[in-house]
């Protein structure tokens, strides 16, 4: 996650909403792990009606009492969520602008050279396609993530402090589940930064065949140019899939692991019960545990993949916002523009061709005076005046 880092500034900027959001989503978790305590009390009490040990009116009462108490967390969780995302998925639209911004900030100072040596498929695939993996990781995942933190931690150990050996075969299978999200979080960094590459790649050629259609209908090569795009598009397709596969396997895995979680329940605290050990309650009460624990663990390999697309979009970005300006301007007076353009055994070559342009050229032009220059193409013309602009530094 070393290249996420890039991010911390934008953190730092918001700061306080993602504080806020953070503290009402663990708000928000607090009141969902009040409703299952209360459905193991309304189903005691249902339990305690059966055997007499408690009058009908007095069962009653205490029921519709666990139903208000029930129905109200579950409303206060609905609305604190309401609030988390507001401020959460907020935070990540307000870094992807930041984020396009400075990218393309950063393009308008590059020199000529960068452009020569970069396509304008891959440039627009970086500020758009990257940045928008990238924001899935400033808000879903951490808004997500938090969530599963908070379940996790005041979770399991309410599980371990109600009834810890029944805890403790309910949740043996999350280590199995941590080695397996490990080992595929590895496969799916490296197939997410190869799918990158060849949006990239597509996006150029489509930008290249665009910006060049009149010439592909004056030659008639819509065939050509149809069977170069449909070579690409499967080996897209081919490494799309490949990523796919591996990300198919996360939500089946949760599902079969967090299955053999209730077999466990139901078994382990059906022995309990008939030894006497614990209330039918805390069966349900652990049933109930185990399936809201199911979509924070299923959701962990979800999280883990779009971090791991979210690193190699914003790699990619880092590269281009890494590229050192080539020209640079700090006057440290203010200069007197007369007009005298003078040029003292000035050379230059491209980087991109290593084509020695100008060698050696001098020349003086005073401010009022018109000079021609003349010579055949690839002389050298342009290349002056690209100089004279600035828009290369001499060799």
């Amino acid at each position: 996650m070393k290249e996420l880092k890039h991010l911390n500034k934008y953190f730092k900027k918001y700061w306080f909403k993602l504080f806020l959001g953070i503290i009402i989503t663990i708000i928000a978790r607090l009141f969902q792990l009040i409703m299952p305590s209360y459905v193991n009390n309304s189903i005691t009490v249902v339990e305690q009606y059966i055997k007499t040990e408690i009058e009908k009116s007095t069962a009653q009462e205490l029921l519709m009492e666990y139903i208000l108490i029930i129905v109200g967390a579950a409303i206060l969780s609905g609305f604190f969520t309401f609030l988390m995302r507001q401020l959460i998925i907020n935070i990540s639209r307000y870094i992807e602008y930041d984020l396009k911004n400075e990218i393309f900030d950063h393009y308008q100072k590059l020199s000529l050279n960068f452009y020569k040596k970069n396509r304008t498929g891959d440039l627009m695939n970086r500020i758009s396609e990257d940045v928008n993996e990238v924001r899935m990781y400033a808000g879903p995942a951490i808004m997500y993530g938090i969530q599963t933190l908070t379940l996790f931690a005041c979770l399991i150990p309410l599980m371990f402090i109600k009834a810890p050996t029944l805890a403790a075969y309910t949740l043996l299978p999350l280590p199995f589940l941590s080695v397996l999200i490990y080992q595929i979080s590895k496969v799916i960094h490296k197939r997410s930064t190869i799918v990158q590459q060849y949006l990239s790649t597509l996006s150029t050629f489509t930008q290249e065949i665009f910006s060049g259609v009149s010439v592909i209908k004056a030659y008639a090569l819509e065939p050509q140019t149809n069977s170069d795009l449909t070579k690409l598009a499967i080996e897209g397709k081919e490494k799309s899939v490949s990523l796919a596969k591996v990300n198919a396997w996360f939500f089946p895995l949760m599902i079969l692991l967090i299955g053999i979680s209730n077999i466990l329940v139901i078994y382990i605290g059906g022995k309990q019960y008939l030894a006497g050990e614990i209330e039918v309650g805390l069966i349900a009460e652990f049933i109930l545990y185990v399936n809201m624990l199911t979509w924070p663990v299923a959701i962990v390999g979800w999280l883990t993949s779009i971090v791991q697309r979210a690193a190699a979009s914003q790699k990619r970005i880092n590269e281009f916002l890494n590229q050192e300006l080539e020209i640079k301007n700090n006057p440290t007076n203010t200069l007197t523009i007369k007009g005298k353009i003078e040029f003292k055994n000035v050379d230059f070559t491209y980087q991109d061709t290593n084509i020695n342009a100008i060698k050696d050229l001098s020349f003086t032009i005073n401010e009022g005076e018109t000079t021609a220059i003349i010579g055949k193409t690839g002389s050298g013309k342009s290349t002056i005046l690209d100089l004279v602009a600035r828009l290369y530094d001499t060799s």
